[in-house]
């Protein structure tokens, strides 16, 4: 493997207990990059991008994954610079920047006067966790999707990414949000309150290791607001996935969704840091 004294360089499967040892200093906040790494092994033609290792003095400082989605790890603000100064030299190839705030913004700093304009910068969304029981009683009807629900379950999951993120999924150039939604519902990771044909109530679990999970998707369908739908769910939500994924569960959400930010704590996530998210 080629050294590197101090600088970036692409990181491969040999490097990957490196990285894990990176991961390992807050596995839940670096979640998605050790959710990927563990189930692409690195490997180009699977991770759909790369990772890239920043070194200082031959030790593995930060890293940063890019793809569909551009991750930093741990990333120190030298190792920021670094890593935005590669990305401009390679061109935008990703949809977001993604990750603890601190770090998104020096990157988005650097990147925007190639990168930008932004569709929607988000620059302050509480990550939060759980990894106890749910502080109040889950909806018991809450269960997995089944694989011959996902007609019943696509037109939710397309009202939620319309609802949050300000545009339809299936607009031309994207990739096939249809495929992804049914992956989630192939692995037993979307769960959802189903009544009379109808979803009530949905959320997924994204990404996920031994360790812990981030939970995604999250909906309520708009005549059924205001019920306390989201908070039984939710917590339905949370007992599933500790019990059928991991440990921990986790999600980030915006500031400025107070309803979604209420019924989080009542079910009992706390605050553990900050994301931000640069939207194309």
């Amino acid at each position: 493997m080629l050294s590197t004294t101090t600088g970036v360089r692409v990181l491969y499967e040999d490097d990957l207990p490196l990285l894990q040892t990176l991961i390992d200093r807050d596995p839940i906040v670096n979640l998605f990059v050790d959710h990927r790494a563990t189930t692409t092994r690195l490997q180009a033609r699977w991770l759909g991008g790369e990772v890239w290792g920043y070194f200082e003095d031959g030790t593995l400082v930060s890293a940063c994954h890019v793809g569909a989605n551009l991750v930093p790890v741990e990333a120190t603000d030298r190792a920021v610079d670094a890593f935005a100064y590669r990305a401009e030299s390679h061109g935008r190839l990703s949809s977001s920047i993604v990750g603890p705030r601190d770090a998104v913004v020096r990157l988005w700093d650097h990147l925007a006067p190639e990168w930008g304009p932004a569709r929607s910068l988000r620059l302050d969304q509480p990550f939060l966790e759980i990894a106890g029981p749910p502080a109040v009683t889950p909806d018991p009807r809450l269960r997995p999707v089944l694989i011959d629900e996902i007609d019943l379950l696509y037109p939710a999951s397309v009202a939620m990414f319309t609802e949050e993120v300000g545009e339809s999924p299936e607009l031309p150039g994207r990739n096939s949000y249809r495929a992804r939604v049914t992956q989630l519902v192939s692995r037993g990771w979307a769960y959802a309150i189903i009544e009379d044909g109808e979803v009530l109530f949905k959320a997924e679990v994204g990404s996920a290791t031994a360790r812990g999970c981030q939970v995604q998707g999250v909906y309520v369908s708009p005549e059924h607001r205001g019920k306390g739908l989201g908070t039984a769910g939710m917590a339905a939500v949370v007992e599933r996935a500790q019990r059928e994924v991991a440990p921990v569960v986790s999600l980030y959400v915006n500031d400025y969704n107070i309803p979604a930010r209420r019924v989080y704590e009542r079910v009992g996530f706390v605050q553990t840091t900050t994301f931000a998210s640069v939207l194309f």
